[in-house]
């Protein structure tokens, strides 16, 4: 399903907002199974569901349109749509994009010479809720709204529908005939979702009429009631396909903050929580309860602030420390609940406890990742040099360790940046930039004329404020990422573009709760010992390079991982200020506009990268006025040839030979050294127990009517 375009970079936010040596057709791993924790859904046939029930599902915000396509598009949007309008092509769980035979008999590419043309060939069933079949109209409607020449529709994106010569009906009857003016690999991609010709024949209708409901869909569901809080769906009597099993679907805004308060007050079924939330539904867990009672008694009784042995260990102290530990814990566990008092009393903790356990936690890696992003426009970091040295300082693997690997995920980095693990043509291309290497990275800041001198030496204490007011982290003789116990882990899940707000992350101030430790944990850290760091100068200038996070739950909740990054930049002689600005505006008034050197933000995966990742990448122009036109780049770093080779990819109808020229383009992206991924963001979900065909989706495409209660 599209991600409109003005809405990505704010998708994930500050963790917040898509690979390849050259391949010459599909590698057989292409058609293997989805890798490991690619998605985790409790699947059941459907004739093992209730065949009624309503089911509450969370979003971020309640969206403001329903029209994917416009600029206020947000995932509450598209997940809507997904229920109750033609998708043509879904995703599979590896990204894949799969023919929806509920709407598709067939679709090829009939000719390339002189024109490509593609011809589908609608399911004859396929109708909308009024009646009319689904048509040429609907597609000619959607091809003039979207192609980019009226600026009455003011849509978000055209990438694809400004390449259409024109769209007509097919020699046969339910045919569509789709003529390209230039050649178009990911002609799959468009016409998803589909709208009916009510909405995009009119740009009144296009820009209002969605904005209150949907008079007319073709899903297994249709709109029944949108408020300011929640959007009803209902069945849709004229679906032709499998019959839904539930009777409702109700998406509610539910801010991420809230999410565990409505789980255990009963009203919610599924929804993406934080971090702090799914342990706590772990611990519920039958098979859990007497290996909590053993490491609640292990924890209590050990010394204060000493990190924990092990991964049961931390989830014991973090059950400690919100007051929500497993009931059964024993002694120990009643005396954690005590200095958890401010929580509740025991009881009271029982009852939350309780109601936790009718959940279960289902994880995948998200279809998104984090990076770090280095604006490659002023000051130091405009020096290549100076950008790769950054990024070889970075302990990408200490990063993805650190988020992914408490919450039981494959805690390897994303080595891509254009697709995720798992999709076909995935291929690390890290090593274009070369691995973490502290002396390759002082090497390069001394090309570029950074050098460490008698003069530039700063004094850090750990905690304290410095003398610009930056939060700075006292070093470590040996880098702490790789020890667990020293701060908790930062955990992302789903965000709201239209927000740019994201849920995920533990904060600092959880993880020096939790374990004991600051959050610039590490044996310097905990003693409070003053150190002095060598800074790297220029000219008699330090290097000092303004880190900017939000200061709004999201930046709390990617605060260990900035400040884990800081100290890494600290071992190079690189000063990383972290300066945390207002939420609300941190998209909008910096990064955008590039008052930045580093951010953390995130990007959201694509099934269709040589369509959809080409304005993240594409080289800044200047404009008329002396501006600069980024498109979507925020770093502001680009090249000729990471444009030329996605063009390439974009017109190359063979599918290895596009990834092929993709591959390539990822490799040049890492090699400019403007965005390092760092991994792909944790989905962890909540559901209750009993609903099927539900759970953590990753990149799968929901089939929305088979999702359900079990008898």
């Amino acid at each position: 399903m599209p991600i409109t375009r003005s809405r990505r970079a704010m998708l994930l936010a500050a963790g917040v907002m898509l690979p390849l040596p050259v391949l010459t057709g599909c590698s057989s791993e292409d058609d293997g199974p989805p890798p490991r924790a690619a998605w985790d859904i409790a699947s059941a046939p459907r004739s093992g569901t209730a065949g009624t029930g309503t089911l509450r599902w969370a979003l971020d915000a309640a969206p403001t349109t329903l029209n994917a396509f416009q600029k206020t598009a947000d995932t509450g949007t598209q997940r809507i749509a997904g229920a109750v309008l033609p998708s043509l092509y879904t995703l599979d769980a590896r990204g894949r994009p799969q023919r929806n035979g509920d709407y598709l008999a067939s679709a090829d590419v009939t000719s390339t010479d002189p024109k490509q043309v593609v011809v589908f060939k609608l399911n004859p069933k396929a109708v909308w809720s009024d009646g009319r079949p689904i048509g040429a109209e609907d597609f000619q409607a959607q091809w003039k709204a979207l192609r980019g020449t009226d600026d009455k529709y003011g849509t978000a994106r055209n990438a694809g529908y400004d390449r259409i010569a024109k769209v007509e009906p097919g020699d046969k009857e339910h045919e569509v005939k789709v003529t390209f003016a230039k050649p178009y690999t990911d002609w799959r991609s468009l016409f998803t979702p589909l709208y009916p010709k009510s909405v995009m024949g009119n740009p009144a209708v296009f820009t209002a009429a969605a904005n209150k409901g949907l008079a007319v869909g073709a899903g297994p569901f249709m709109v029944r009631e949108v408020t300011d809080s929640e959007v009803t769906l209902v069945r849709n009597p004229r679906w032709w396909g499998d019959r839904a099993r539930l009777s409702r679907l109700v998406f509610q805004a539910v801010p991420a903050e809230k999410r565990a308060e409505a789980l255990i007050a009963g009203r919610l079924d599924l929804a993406e929580v934080d971090r702090t939330t799914a342990r706590r539904i772990q611990a519920t867990a039958p098979d859990k309860q007497a290996a909590g009672a053993k490491r609640g008694s292990s924890s209590a009784s050990g010394k204060a602030g000493a990190p924990e042995a092990s991964t049961g260990g931390r989830e014991a102290a973090e059950a400690t420390r919100t007051g929500a530990g497993p009931t059964g814990t024993g002694a120990a566990g009643e005396e954690a609940g005590t200095r958890a008092g401010a929580t509740g009393d025991t009881d009271k903790n029982r009852t939350r406890t309780r109601a936790l356990s009718r959940f279960t936690l289902r994880k995948a890696l998200d279809p998104g990742y984090t990076q770090l992003a280095l604006n490659g426009t002023k000051g130091p970091l405009a020096d290549e040099r100076v950008r790769r040295a950054v990024a070889r300082a970075i302990d990408r693997k200490a990063l993805a360790k650190l988020v992914l690997k408490p919450v039981g995920l494959p805690s390897e980095p994303l080595g891509n940046h254009l697709l995720m693990a798992g999709q076909p043509g995935y291929k690390d291309h890290s090593g274009a930039l070369g691995d973490p290497d502290t002396n390759a990275a002082q090497s390069l800041l001394a090309d570029a004329g950074w050098r460490a001198g008698g003069t530039g030496r700063q004094k850090a204490l750990d905690g304290k404020t410095d003398d610009r007011g930056g939060r700075q982290s006292a070093p470590t003789a040996t880098e702490s990422a790789t020890n667990e116990s020293s701060t908790s882990p930062a955990t992302e899940s789903s965000t709201n573009p239209a927000t740019g707000s994201a849920s995920g992350a533990a904060s600092p101030t959880a993880s020096a709760s939790a374990s004991g430790a600051s959050p610039a944990a590490g044996d310097a850290g905990r003693s409070g010992r003053l150190r002095e760091t060598a800074v790297v100068r220029k000219k008699g200038r330090p290097l000092v390079l303004r880190f900017v996070l939000p200061d709004d739950q999201t930046g709390a909740r990617l605060g260990t991982v900035g400040e884990r990054i800081a100290r890494m930049l600290e071992k190079i002689g690189v000063r990383a200020e972290i300066t945390k600005v207002s939420g609300e505006s941190y998209f909008r008034d910096h990064i955008a506009t590039g008052d930045y050197d580093l951010a953390l933000y995130s990007w959201p995966a694509s099934a269709y990268p040589a369509t959809d990742a080409r304005p993240i990448y594409a080289k800044p122009q200047p404009a008329a006025d002396g501006s600069l036109v980024v498109e979507q780049n925020y770093t502001r770093v680009g090249t000729d040839q990471i444009d030329q080779l996605f063009d390439q990819a974009l017109s190359e109808l063979d599918g290895g030979a596009s990834r092929s020229l993709v591959s390539r383009a990822d490799a040049r992206i890492w090699a400019a050294a403007g965005s390092i991924p760092l991994y792909q963001r944790p989905q962890l979900v909540a559901m209750r127990k009993g609903l099927v065909n539900a759970g953590a989706f990753g990149f799968a495409t929901p089939r929305y009517q088979d999702i359900g209660f079990r008898r």
